[in-house]
């Protein structure tokens, strides 16, 4: 299933896509799967179940998607986001050249976080606050949705905790990111983190580790790699997290970036008012978001 948090005439709710419409499963069930996301989430395999009896049975229903604002999947994660740094190895190469700094690839993940604040959804605008930064930089991400509470999970049993998959632009202040010791106020100002513009079901994306994924700005390919150049993999990644840190349903983790990222070209470039990013995995889709100056 492609599940969607959307507003339709000023009331938000979960729905499911079915080609160029979208069901309102709340509505479709007569109240029987809940109208939010993360409730939706908290019910585990028996509600995803449930949503997919439901849409099996609503052939005739859905409004077309033109008519609906499409949300971040998950709009307000129960956490802060939870994301990975240099998780490919090209892109921890490219960083450390653009710092002029010796490469060395993590021996364990690099996490850090992103404010749930940061979230916005498919084709909601990027604000960037010029007078606050000058270097927004993108990054393409497989964002992982965690479906079910996890804690001391085994990496051989992670993927089973996994709700399913979106795409994410980890949308970095490059200026505040390296000017800190932490990353967090470079990778959390508001609308920095676009997520969408669905949520596609573990079942749909059997294989996390084989997708192309790309990133263009205004058509022109910034990035292009797959996602079995990671170097820490999904179930590893959830292991580390979930040793001693409960992760719980509607948890976003983010994977990392590949290389192409625009502090590392030569010049660098960064986001400008009236850009189009692209951001683009396999068997998911295209989150699409425009950046505009903040007033």
């Amino acid at each position: 299933m492609r599940l969607v948090t959307f507003r339709l005439g000023g009331v938000e709710r979960v729905g499911a896509v079915m080609g160029d419409r979208v069901v309102d499963l709340h509505a479709a069930s007569n109240g029987e799967v809940p109208a939010t996301m993360l409730e939706l989430l908290a019910q585990g395999d028996a509600g995803m179940e449930r949503a997919r009896r439901v849409l099996a049975q609503a052939q005739d229903q859905g409004v077309p998607l033109s008519q609906v604002t499409l949300l971040a999947p998950v709009p307000r994660p129960p956490k802060n986001v939870m994301a990975l740094g240099l998780n490919y190895r090209e892109h921890a190469i490219e960083s450390a050249r653009a710092r002029g700094e010796q490469v060395v690839f993590p021996e364990v993940p690099v996490i850090f976080t992103k404010a749930s604040t940061s979230v916005i959804g498919p084709e909601a605008e990027i604000v960037v606050p010029y007078d606050v930064t000058t270097k927004a930089d993108w990054e393409v991400e497989l964002a992982v949705v965690i479906g079910a509470r996890a804690k001391r999970v085994k990496a051989a049993d992670a993927l089973g905790y996994v709700a399913g998959y979106t795409v994410a632009n980890d949308v970095s202040a490059r200026d505040l990111q390296f000017a800190h010791q932490q990353f967090f106020r470079g990778k959390s100002l508001d609308t920095f983190c676009p997520l969408g513009p669905w949520l596609v079901t573990r079942d749909e994306i059997p294989n996390p580790h084989a997708l192309r994924i790309t990133l263009r700005v205004n058509g022109v390919t910034k990035q292009d790699s797959s996602t079995s150049e990671l170097i820490f993999d999904v179930p590893t990644i959830i292991e580390t997290l979930a040793a001693g840190l409960t992760l719980e349903p509607g948890d976003v983790i983010l994977t990392g970036t590949p290389s192409g990222v625009g502090v590392a070209r030569v010049p660098p470039e960064f986001l400008q008012p009236g850009d189009m990013v692209e951001a683009e995995i396999e068997g998911i889709g295209v989150l699409r978001n425009r950046v505009v100056a903040a007033e």
